[in-house]
């Protein structure tokens, strides 16, 4: 799976966004809206992690579906 199969399907994927990231809010999903940055944002903010621990959480999240 890459991100772009993600982006083009990101209603489907909220629900999995959801139950990877329990502290992410339907609101941060929604606003996120498939933009892989603004979802790697909103996990630093959440999360508390640096960028580059956002991003391969992302990485590892889209490698698992």
């Amino acid at each position: 799976m890459n991100w772009d199969q993600v982006q083009g399907n990101w209603k489907q994927f909220t629900g999995k966004a959801k139950q990877h990231w329990a502290h992410l809010t339907d609101d941060d999903i929604q606003q996120a809206n498939g933009d892989r940055e603004a979802l790697e944002g909103k996990i630093q903010e959440r999360y508390g992690d640096d960028k580059e621990t956002a991003k391969r959480k992302v990485d590892n999240w889209i490698d698992s579906l």
